[in-house]
């Protein structure tokens, strides 16, 4: 028996109390991967991003382990929800509008002192300022750089379109203003190199480009830790108080650690380990997190379909945005179907022994957005499930 086919026989046992559609975490893998991200982090705390995790009780867990600090939410809701919750070292890691939730923010000390802010740009300032409504709470300020590689003048850029800051001198300046507006402090810098940390330089069938991902990762790694070396220099120029600088990604964690300017490591995917990160020569994981939908029809030799399971990813739209057929091994989507909405046909010789009823594993795209499809987890140790807990959406709560 393969290691897929005994995994699927323990989550088969374990969940054969429970009808799919259904999703689960096996523990073992999960903290397997924590462990594996706290190595790579070389002693440098590693700050989960929970968008890649989107369940409290999953948080709470990685959090009581050894080499885990602090949370990087994506809105500014979700961090006010998990302030009031008992999370108390929040870094909001975009930029945010709501209003509403600045007017909360500012008045309430506690939720001032446990979220950080982000901000690339004077006018999200004054946007804060107008929210306010009374409320006299400095906000703790995190400012973005970013990391894009930009080769010949310019005129090629590498890297996700995200801050306008790119220089030390663009920070500098953020920073100085920041510094004479009432109500502010710049307590920390952000720089997520998404070109490096998401994506896998190992592409299955693909040598060239797999071989020019690495040269440009090598390149971009380079680049990047001269000029963010330059940028901290310059900003604790200007704010002394400076208290964290967060660099990295899952598939990025041991280059960012090794950087001198780099305090702390943002990390979440890598606890799920999705199938976009099976094709990293850096680093390999243990996919923990999976969803199961159950045969409900069988139309002909070689073929069974199943509920549901068209649970498509964020980004370019492309076949590696798809959720993969898992277990039992070698099924694989119709190419004139794909994953449905409301049904998927599956197709391969082991359609053959599945029964009405079964159920078929499989893996998401990405990390945490598997959990806006299922309102709870089921947790499994070896073959039982040993925990039901919700996801955010299980609690009420869907952020974006």
């Amino acid at each position: 028996m393969t290691a897929r086919a005994a995994d699927r026989a323990r989550y088969d046992r374990a969940t054969a109390h429970l009808d799919a559609p259904l999703a689960i975490v096996d523990l073992d893998s999960f903290d397997a991967n924590a462990d594996d991200l706290v190595r790579r982090a070389g002693g440098k705390p590693i700050r989960v991003a929970s968008k890649s995790v989107r369940c409290r009780a999953l948080l709470e867990r990685v959090l009581a382990r050894d080499g885990f600090a602090g949370i990087m939410s994506f809105t500014l809701a979700e961090s006010i929800w998990l302030a009031r919750s008992g999370f108390d070292d929040i870094l909001l890691a975009y930029p945010s509008a709501d209003r509403a939730g600045f007017a909360e923010l500012t008045g309430d000390p506690k939720l001032a002192s446990a979220i950080t802010v982000m901000v690339d740009d004077p006018a999200q300032l004054r946007l804060i300022d107008e929210a306010r409504e009374g409320g006299r709470e400095t906000v703790r300020v995190c400012l973005e750089l970013d990391t894009s590689l930009k080769l010949l003048g310019g005129r090629v850029r590498i890297g996700a379109r995200r801050s306008p800051l790119h220089s030390p001198d663009q920070v500098a300046d953020l920073a100085r203003i920041v510094a004479r507006r009432d109500g502010f402090e710049v307590v920390g810098l952000m720089a997520y190199e998404g070109h490096i940390a998401g994506v896998g330089d190992s592409i299955a069938g693909r040598p060239l480009r797999s071989r020019a991902v690495r040269l440009m990762q090598a390149t971009a790694r380079r680049e990047l830790a001269g000029r963010r070396a330059e940028v901290v220099a310059g900003l604790r120029a200007v704010a002394p108080g400076l208290r964290f600088v967060n660099g990295g990604g899952t598939g990025s964690v041991q280059f960012t650690a090794a950087e001198d300017c780099v305090t702390e490591i943002g990390a979440g995917s890598g606890l799920y380990v999705p199938r976009l990160f099976d094709n990293y020569t850096s680093f390999s994981g243990r996919p923990a997190a999976l969803f199961a939908q159950p045969v409900v029809r069988r139309p002909g030799v070689g073929v069974v379909t199943v509920l549901g399971g068209g649970y498509p990813a964020s980004g370019a739209a492309g076949p590696d945005r798809l959720p993969v057929p898992y277990l039992p091994e070698g099924l694989r989507y119709d190419p004139q179907e794909g994953p449905g909405e409301v049904q998927t046909p599956l197709l391969g010789s082991p359609a053959d022994d599945l029964l009405i009823g079964d159920k078929v594993w499989f893996r998401h795209a990405k990390a945490g957005e598997l959990c806006e499809r299922f309102e709870q987890v089921h947790l499994i140790e070896g073959d039982r499930v040993t925990a039901t807990v919700p996801t955010y959406r299980g609690e009420g709560h869907t952020f974006l």
